[in-house]
C-alpha cells in the first residue's frame, strides 16, 4: 500500500517561510509527476504546483514567484519552498502523484500574525 508522510506545516506569520516536504513509501514515485494541492476550510481542493520526474514544473498563478517545488529522487522526497506567505496560503496541503489515488494526510499550514 502506497503510504505518504506530508510535514514541515506549521504556524507563520505573514511574509515568512515554510519548507514542507512529502515522502511517499516505494521508489515508484520517481517515475510520477508529482503535485502539491492544498485545501482551505470551507473550500474544494486547489492545485498549487506540479514536477514532473525530469523536474519540469508549473505553478498556479496565485503562488507563481512566491512557492517552488522541487523534488530529490535519490531522497525519495518531493518539496515545497514557500517564501512571502500571506493568510489566503492558510490550508491543509497534499501531496499526490498526478492521476493516482493517492493522498496523504495532509499538513497544516497556518498564516496569521
Amino acid at each position: 500500500q502506497v503510504q505518504f508522510v506530508e510535514s514541515g506545516g506549521g504556524l507563520v506569520q505573514p511574509g515568512g517561510s515554510l519548507r514542507l516536504s512529502c515522502a511517499p513509501s516505494g521508489s515508484f514515485f520517481r517515475l510520477y509527476t508529482m503535485g502539491w494541492y492544498r485545501q482551505a476550510p470551507g473550500k474544494q481542493r486547489q492545485w498549487v504546483a506540479t514536477i514532473t520526474s525530469s523536474g519540469t514544473t508549473t505553478t498556479a498563478d496565485s503562488v507563481k514567484g512566491r512557492f517552488t517545488i522541487s523534488r530529490d529522487n535519490a531522497k525519495n522526497t518531493v518539496y515545497l519552498q514557500m517564501n512571502s506567505l500571506k493568510p489566503d496560503d492558510t490550508a491543509v496541503y497534499y501531496c499526490n502523484p498526478i492521476g493516482t489515488p493517492y493522498w496523504g494526510p495532509g499538513t497544516q499550514v497556518t498564516v496569521s500574525s
